[in-house]
């Protein structure tokens, strides 16, 4: 069996059925590889690429593509990744490049599941897990906090038994609002928190991200994230996501150093080597790669390996559509490091549509897929149903160029 060709699909639908998300984010981008054979078997992956900058994806797609077109379809994954990477040497080793490529290895193992007709995660050196527990992602601290109280419910009405809120806060009336001095966002966040905790009660995980890999406004120093972590300490928080910004590895080593709250992070991390940086350094107590923009399926497991080496989890970052989704399921079940996996809730079309029954929650816990590869389909239907719409990824918005939904 040959592989024929590689094509790439960009689509744009609802962000999500998530009323309170959808109060920030209406729609999504999302770019989807496909990898075609003689014998009609195609694979299917997804880049986290897609969402940001889905213009980008099929011009880098299609410069790898001729690696692949004529090679057995059996070939092992590693190998051709291997041919890739390299191809791509001056500008793939970390960033756009290698997430790209991520998405054409993700289908390569779809690809390989399929003909062999087991799932990715046995693929990967088979399940370490019965089962995992889930967290909503929930963006935003949606405010005042009778909404934010109304938003935990709503979460835990879905069956989960965790969730995911911003620092900050957010309403339609008022905007975005970031507190900025030690002070001011210790007894924000502190007050927040606290509020979060005699609501939900002591058995709710709960997780809280500052966003500041991509902060909005004004990135906080590690004075800012310190005094936040030791305000938080008393809540047993699961973890407080992305304190400060991903040019600061050492800030993030001395904030672990200053505070008993778990520090995770990792969303924005590229490439194996990129990680090593921060793994051997202790920047995080627990990792966040994500299977559709570390670098491929293949160099999550190197991360959770680093990780693990050091005594650290993984909790798998994905918010990105049902590629994504499903990459990051298969990958959390074989790294043994695993603590939780991070589910979008209430997700739309471009996560349900694509979902072909793979995706199983119960009590709050993700049972491992076993359908054969990672259990996505993309038809001409779901093309049709979600055209791409130019410009609608997300950025960071900065003067000259302003996001709109």
């Amino acid at each position: 069996m040959k592989i024929t060709g590689v094509h790439t699909t960009l689509l744009t639908g609802p962000s999500t059925n998530d009323r309170f998300l959808r109060e920030a984010r209406r729609l999504r981008s999302a770019a989807f590889i496909e990898i075609h054979t003689d014998a009609g078997i195609t694979g299917v992956g997804e880049t986290y690429a897609g969402y940001f900058c889905p213009e980008a994806v099929p011009s880098i797609v299609d410069f790898f593509a001729p690696v692949l077109i004529g090679a057995a379809a059996d070939t092992p994954i590693d190998e051709l990744w291997r041919r890739m990477y390299h191809c791509g040497n001056f500008w793939c080793r970390v960033g756009l490049g290698v997430s790209v490529l991520n998405g054409i290895e993700a289908a390569l193992w779809d690809l390989q599941g399929r003909m062999r007709g087991v799932p990715v995660h046995e693929l990967l050196g088979g399940r370490k897990h019965d089962r995992l527990p889930a967290y909503a992602t929930g963006g935003p601290s949606n405010y005042p906090l009778d909404r934010l109280a109304e938003k935990a419910d709503y979460y835990l009405s879905l069956g989960f038994r965790g969730f995911k809120v911003a620092t900050g806060s957010y309403s339609p009336s008022h905007g975005w609002y970031a507190p900025a001095t030690p002070a001011e966002a210790a007894d924000f966040e502190g007050a927040k928190v606290d509020f979060l905790r005699r609501h939900c009660g002591p058995e709710v995980r709960i997780m809280l991200d500052a966003h500041m890999g991509n902060s909005s406004g004004a990135t906080w120093t590690l004075e800012v994230a310190a005094a936040v972590c030791r305000a938080l300490e008393p809540y047993d928080l699961f973890f407080i996501e992305e304190p400060l910004h991903y040019t600061d590895p050492w800030g993030y080593a001395e904030l672990c150093r200053l505070t008993s709250a778990p520090i995770a992070g990792g969303e924005c991390l590229t490439a194996a080597y990129e990680w090593r940086i921060f793994v051997e350094q202790d920047c995080f107590d627990i990792g966040q790669p994500d299977a559709s923009f570390t670098g491929g399926l293949g160099e999550f497991l190197r991360v959770a390996a680093m990780l693990e080496a050091r005594g650290r989890g993984v909790a798998t970052h994905s918010w990105g559509a049902a590629g994504s989704l499903m990459q990051n399921i298969h990958c959390g079940f074989a790294a043994p490091n695993t603590r939780i996996l991070e589910v979008a809730p209430d997700f739309a079309g471009l996560h349900a549509d694509l979902l072909d029954g793979s995706f199983v929650m119960r009590d709050g816990f993700v049972l491992p897929p076993d359908r054969p590869g990672l259990g996505i389909v993309l038809t001409d239907e779901i093309r049709a149903r979600y055209p791409f719409q130019p410009r609608s990824g997300e950025f960071n918005s900065v003067p000259g160029k302003i996001l709109r939904d």
